[in-house]
């Protein structure tokens, strides 16, 4: 679009209708116009963190308005929580993201496994960070690397500690000037306590783990990009108890190699891998040589990711009919 005076800014922080953009070192406060606020197809397309944006500012710099978002290179978004059939978007035009877990009653594989599908969705670089690894010995933390490995997930893993500093260099040789990097997962697990250690700084709030069950509070309550002193850039997530799959078939096949390569040799091509003859993968289970476990996740996850699909086409598909309808019904009383 054309836009007088208009000027290019990144999202750094979202918060229900109102927006912190930022150019250069400066962070101000903006809102969307009401243009592009009507104008978009789902709320998946409103502006959200780490989105380039064309703004146009006011009082002396002090306010920005949101005219138009670029297209996104990449996109971390799920399902939203909750019945809502609808796409959530978590962060935009990001590299790599770190999805963490603790090395304590949080460690999940079939959770990871869901993270690691949104990341390979969304075109993102996953990197697993465990953290908390003080709390284990060698040999549990070395049961918990065997099970990943095992998993077939095909992503660096780095075990660290918040606490005695263990693995945080190895993190922060991952961290490039210019990259974006996002912090993904549950409540509790440290990735605002990673975050500080990062800045160097106390910078934003953190709280303890209740002990009966390992589980945090949501003290992140946004998503929030911070750029650090080398010029890497994180986002911050709050945890996130849902993680729906929806439209992620690619991002499971990439997920599942194990299961992807096994089926190019299925004698039909939509096999759906649960009673049809020639299913290699069927074969392969029965023979032993796939997991049980990975195949009962892969087949939850791509009948969670279709029925949601196909639930969220059926809505639009009925906005769409009753839009061309409210549009007939104005065209006949312009006409009387």
């Amino acid at each position: 679009m054309h836009c007088v005076d208009c000027e290019v800014a990144r999202v750094s922080r979202v918060d229900r209708d109102r927006y912190l953009v930022r150019s250069g070192d400066a962070e101000v406060q903006a809102e969307a116009t009401g243009k592009l606020l009507f104008g978009i197809a789902s709320a998946e397309d409103l502006p959200c963190v780490g989105d380039w944006v064309l703004v146009r500012y006011y009082n002396d710099g002090a306010l920005a308005i949101i005219h138009e978002v670029f297209p996104r290179r990449t996109i971390l978004r799920r399902k939203s929580a909750g019945k809502n059939i609808e796409f959530q978007s978590i962060a935009s035009n990001v590299d790599v993201a770190f999805i963490m877990q603790s090395c304590d009653a949080n460690f999940n594989l079939r959770r990871m496994e869901r993270y690691l599908v949104i990341a390979r969705e969304g075109r993102l670089e996953p990197v697993i960070l465990l953290s908390k690894c003080d709390l284990v010995d060698a040999g549990k933390r070395e049961e918990m690397l065997a099970g990943i490995r095992r998993a077939h997930i095909e992503a660096k893993v780095i075990p660290f500690s918040n606490t005695t500093g263990v693995g945080l260099d190895e993190v922060r040789r991952m961290l490039h000037k210019g990259k974006t990097y996002c912090l993904l997962g549950s409540s509790g697990v440290g990735k605002t306590t990673l975050l500080n250690h990062l800045i160097g700084a106390e910078t934003f709030e953190t709280a303890s783990v209740r002990e009966r069950d390992g589980r945090g509070r949501h003290i992140t309550a946004r998503r929030q990009l911070v750029v650090l002193d080398s010029g890497a850039i994180v986002i911050d997530t709050p945890g996130m108890r849902e993680l729906g799959m929806m439209g992620a078939e690619a991002g499971i096949a990439e997920s599942f190699p194990e299961i992807s390569g096994i089926a190019e040799k299925c004698r039909f091509s939509d096999c759906t891998h649960t009673s049809e003859s020639g299913c290699a993968v069927l074969a392969a289970l029965e023979r032993g040589e796939l997991s049980e476990e990975r195949y009962q996740s892969y087949l939850k996850l791509m009948k969670e990711s279709a029925f949601h699909e196909m639930s969220y086409v059926e809505r639009r598909r009925k906005d769409k009919q009753f839009g061309r309808m409210i549009n007939k019904a104005l065209k006949l009383v312009k006409k009387k």
